[in-house]
């Protein structure tokens, strides 16, 4: 009897998440509107932080500089006391695209107490880009690859539908086996997560943004108090996208194929230390919301395919037809990434990597060693 509740909740629980979660599965939705209207010409000022980013700011910068469209584009490098060239590898780039004088380097100040370092670059850097006196500002990071029309189509959809923050979720790298195993899970959670309809309802309360391309308006950004007041925070695009909400800004967000990730995740360690770096403070390090959030990757992806060797044959039906709509979810997005509509039957595996990456990221946490990035240690308990 037992084995039958957990069948019929698995296939209750993948019916919902198919028929009421607003369609964050459905990748066609995510994508851009065809025909985009709003192309009048405005300033745009990019802020890229970058600390020790020598392998790929080169492309990035240039990849920025080459954007189509009328826009005027200044770009502000802060450089977050980068010790491998960073700053003179950007100012060759754009000296060799001709725009020299569209890119602006800024030493970084050191970081105080209470401060991320991405966020108090950020932060320097949008100080300085005021003088521009931008209509939006693009908050990107050093490592994207931005298409062409990147920039014109974000500011198109912002005009379009009188967007305050506009985003895209990039395409991550995923060519190596831990790429393909985890790569379209992280971005399937994501939207599970914070479903892009419900961030554009403004009857909602979910807000979101993906940190790798985020448009947003200065006067959205003042209101929502600035960099200032999401200085200490972790998941730093989903909490401006929370405050711009707040103040009762629209958001959207989307997903794109064209502007990409350079950033690659050789190995399983890698990606689990990607996962980990974040997914106790998502849980806003709360043991409880930890537990549940355990309890509820197993029954959701993990009884599925173990009722599938259940001995009573209804059991096994309930089982495999939860497994069937699990993978007819995921589907979308392992062809999104270009990948064997095989891997869709791995997502099973692919969350029990996700609940050992989110334990081990609660051990980090509890033993004060938090998450580390490009040298730093930061969410460790006992700060704020």
């Amino acid at each position: 009897m037992f084995a039958i509740f957990c069948g019929i909740f698995s296939v209750l629980a993948w019916l919902y998440l198919l028929l009421a979660r607003g369609g964050f599965w459905q990748v066609g939705r995510h994508l851009p509107p065809a025909k985009l209207t709003g192309q009048s010409s405005c300033r745009v000022a990019v802020i890229v932080p970058a600390r020790n980013e020598a392998e790929v700011i080169g492309q990035g910068i240039s990849s920025i500089l080459h954007q189509t469209g009328s826009h005027s584009i200044h770009i502000f490098l802060i450089d977050d006391a980068s010790t491998d060239g960073t700053a003179e590898i950007a100012g060759q780039a754009a000296a060799e695209s001709g725009r020299s004088s569209t890119l602006t380097i800024i030493q970084g100040r050191p970081l105080p107490s209470g401060w991320t370092g991405k966020l108090w670059a950020v932060h320097q850097g949008i100080e300085r880009a005021r003088e521009f006196a931008p209509q939006f500002f693009l908050l990107t990071d050093a490592d994207i690859l931005h298409a062409p029309d990147n920039i014109a189509t974000l500011v198109a959809v912002a005009e379009q539908g009188a967007y305050d923050l506009a985003s895209f979720m990039v395409k991550l790298h995923c060519d190596t086996l831990a790429e393909r195993f985890l790569v379209p899970a992280f971005v399937f959670f994501f939207f599970k997560l914070y479903p892009p309809s419900w961030i554009d309802d403004p009857r909602r309360k979910t807000a979101g943004a993906a940190g790798g391309s985020i448009l947003v308006r200065p006067e959205a950004l003042e209101r929502a108090g600035g960099i200032e007041a999401i200085r200490n925070e972790i998941i730093d695009d989903c909490a401006l996208a929370r405050a711009v909400k707040d103040q009762g800004g629209k958001l959207w967000l989307g997903l794109t194929g064209a502007t990409a990730s350079l950033r690659p995740y050789r190995t399983f360690r890698e990606v689990g230390s990607m996962i980990s770096r974040s997914a106790f403070n998502q849980l806003h390090h709360s043991v409880l919301m930890l537990l549940a959030a355990l309890i509820g990757l197993t029954m959701i992806y993990l009884l599925p395919p173990l009722l599938v060797f259940a001995h009573r044959p209804l059991p096994v039906a309930l089982g495999a037809s939860a497994w069937l709509l699990m993978t007819l979810a995921y589907l979308p997005m392992v062809r999104f990434y270009r990948l064997n509509p095989l891997w869709g039957l791995a997502l099973p595996l692919t969350a029990i990597f996700y609940m050992g990456a989110t334990l081990h990221s609660a051990f980090r946490f509890w033993s004060g060693r938090g998450g580390e990035w490009k040298g730093r240690t930061q969410d460790r308990e006992g700060e704020s």
